[in-house]
């Protein structure tokens, strides 16, 4: 009997947490307001699943736990939409708008509610909510049926797999799915270092990562999501557009803040021209704004017209895209050996920014354009975006136009370049390759690996070209005389820059490992890897087998590490290193030391009084807090020095709580 009632207990108390996770979810996702820390939460999770595994029958495929799942699919099953998700016709001035609005006007007999959002540049999908709970997630496809994409939807953090509140029996949700521009570029990055074809734009990278086969895939790559309408809606009246953006709302749905209701075409040319002036400043892509008529009844009375609704209109933004002509295909070298090929243009201006070069990314793009030298191209700027050639205008082809012609041989060392089984990007395998020693060397000297402050590009690129450095080890021999003969050093700035390289040789093991430039390792993955082995020589002598306990490590990057580590140009550098000074401070192994900052997350501003920012990193590290460079939501504390700059701003902004270096040190004593 006693056993029963603790099971009761104990299922009572899954029910509460499921409940208790999702209002959490809501808070952080859809309200931007978090009312815990990011360690509670985390408290609240491991509690759940812990009992869930306790008591397999307690498991609801509804439960936070269950954001991703199951094995990789064969294919996508088709799913027909109940009422069709139709597109939108466009206008692109003032005078194509006042004609929609004019039918607006004549339909509703009177004055006109609008209701006017952003216009996202992502993937349309819907989602259906039967009862309260996601059952099904499609993709838009011809408009009448589209594929089920339900277990990648699940893992996006921001879709609620239980609605809250009072909800419809039935809704279908129309929404786009988006990646968030320093998402989509960390995702490029990541994948030109892979050898795999970058994705053209953020649009592409949202479809392609929806439509993975496999949903833990899809759960690596950061989507978000807005709801910004519905389909077919069963046991409940809702009157108007925007009364529906706030049901959304409630419901535990994220929708745009940005959205606004305006009453006549004055306030839709101010929305419309705030919206394309902050356009690059958003952190996700539009390309215009969507207006619609607000009032539900009045939708039905305009009804349709082909394919699209009479009652919305897409109305589009300037194109940040332009003609031009490509004069030449210039390939350069990266520091892991990628050789890229760069398009030199002639200038175009685009968005306001003159634009004389853009990305091709590799041999298959180019032939995929079929891009011939002489070409007229269309090149396309978007946001933060580097630009890229979209296409080939064809029909102004003359006839003289000549190839894109690959190199065999590197242009910077002239070894022979080589394309690896599996991957889409050439590369130069050689370790002393000039251009690739360049790279490795600004990486190596950089902010946030050895953080030789002063030591930037342009010098390194002066130092190499003076033959005074070659090597990572070679920045220690520098000194004051021989920095004075170098063009443009004088007497302070040298003696400056020889401190700086002087304190990096006291540094943290983990900014030592990133400082290498291991193909595939980056900040975090230099942090996990310091923490596990605890100390250089465990890291240097780690067999494959022990990398791939590393928490992260996959086989891809530990194999990978292990080639780097077994290299004995690499070894024997370190060792240069270690006999010149640098000291990488052993960290603290798998979580020992104080945990008096578990679950808080630091960023620091200004300078501090006594300490200096790696040595406050390193008490916030090894007491077990984490240190970011930026402000977010998820910012426990703005460490706060002298001079603070828009972290401070930032901070205030979001409510970050700011403390000073006393009030740090009280934390850790």
């Amino acid at each position: 009997m006693a056993s029963d009632t603790k099971k009761r207990i104990e299922q009572l108390r899954v029910e509460q947490l499921i409940e208790e996770l999702w209002m959490h979810n809501y808070q952080y996702y859809v309200l931007d307001r978090p009312t815990i820390s990011d360690e509670q939460y985390d408290k609240l999770f491991k509690e759940l699943t812990a009992l869930e595994q306790k008591y397999p029958q307690f498991l609801s495929p509804h439960s936070p736990t269950q954001k991703v799942g199951g094995m990789a699919l064969k294919k996508f099953a088709k799913h027909k939409h109940r009422e069709p998700m139709l597109g939108l016709q466009n206008c692109y001035n003032e005078e194509e708008f006042a004609e929609f609005f004019r039918r607006w006007k004549e339909g509703s007999r009177g004055d006109v509610s609008m209701v006017a959002e952003p216009k996202f540049d992502g993937l349309a999908v819907e989602l259906v909510y039967e009862k309260g709970l996601l059952t099904v997630a499609a993709t838009r496809g011809d408009g009448v049926v589209g594929e089920d994409v339900t277990l990648n939807v699940r893992t996006i953090r921001s879709v609620p797999l239980k609605l809250r509140g009072t909800v419809p029996e039935l809704l279908e949700i129309r929404a786009e799915i988006l990646l968030l521009k320093e998402d989509f570029l960390q995702l490029n990055q990541h994948r030109v270092a892979d050898g795999e074809p970058p994705f053209a734009n953020p649009r592409n990278a949202a479809a392609g990562s929806i439509r993975q086969l496999d949903p833990r895939i899809t759960s690596e790559r950061k989507l978000d999501l807005f709801c910004h309408g519905a389909g077919t809606i069963e046991g409940m009246e809702i009157e108007s557009h925007w009364e529906l953006l706030g049901l959304l709302r409630d419901w535990g749905l994220k929708t745009n803040p940005l959205s606004r209701l305006l009453k006549s075409e004055a306030e839709v040319a101010t929305f419309y021209q705030n919206m394309e002036r902050d356009r690059n400043d958003l952190p996700y892509e539009i390309d215009g704004i969507v207006i619609k008529v607000d009032s539900f009844a009045l939708q039905r009375e305009l009804g349709f017209v082909a394919r699209s609704p009479r009652w919305a209109t897409a109305y589009k933004f300037a194109a940040m895209e332009g003609n031009t002509i490509l004069r030449d295909v210039i390939f350069q070298v990266g520091r892991t050996g990628v050789i890229t090929p760069v398009a030199v243009l002639d200038p175009v201006a685009i968005g306001g920014v003159e634009v004389k070069r853009a990305g091709l990314h590799n041999q298959d793009q180019v032939e995929a354009l079929d891009l011939k030298i002489g070409d007229t191209v269309v090149v396309k700027r978007a946001g933060d975006v580097i630009p890229d050639v979209q296409s080939v205008v064809t029909e102004k082809r003359s006839g003289k136009e000549n190839p894109v012609v690959f190199p065999t041989k590197c242009p910077s060392c002239g070894k022979k370049i080589v394309r690896p089984e599996g991957e889409s990007a050439h590369r130069c395998i050689n370790i002393a390759c000039p251009a690739q020693i360049a790279e490795r060397l600004k990486h190596f000297a950089s902010k946030r690996a050895m953080n030789i402050e002063g030591l930037g590009d342009k010098w390194i690129e002066l130092f190499m070209e003076q033959k005074l450095i070659h090597h990572f080890s070679d920045i220690y021999d520098l000194d004051v005389p021989a920095l004075l003969k170098v063009e443009r050093q004088g007497q302070r700035s040298a003696e400056k820059m020889i401190d700086s390289i002087t304190r990096s040789k006291e540094t943290t093991l983990e900014r030592f490992i990133y400082s290498m430039g291991i193909r595939f390792v980056g900040e975090r993955t230099a942090e996990l890897l310091a923490v596990h082995f605890g100390d250089l020589d465990k890291f240097l002598t780690a067999s494959q087998e022990e990398l791939l306990n590393v928490e992260e490590v996959g086989e891809r990057i530990a194999v990978s590490i292990h080639e780097f580590t077994q290299n004995k140009a690499n070894t024997d550098e370190i060792k240069r290193l270690l006999k010149k000074g640098v000291r990488p401070a052993a960290a603290i192994v798998n979580g020992g030391g104080s945990q008096k900052l578990k679950g808080n997350t630091f960023v620091i501003t200004g300078t501090l009084p006594t300490l200096s920012r790696e040595d406050a990193e390193d008490l916030i590290r090894s007491n077990g807090g984490k240190v970011t460079s930026s402000v977010s939501k998820k910012t426990s504390y703005l460490l706060l020095g002298e001079d603070p700059g828009s972290k401070f701003d930032k901070a205030q902004e979001l409510g970050v709580k700011t403390i000073s270096e006393t009030e740090f040190k009280q934390l850790i004593n």
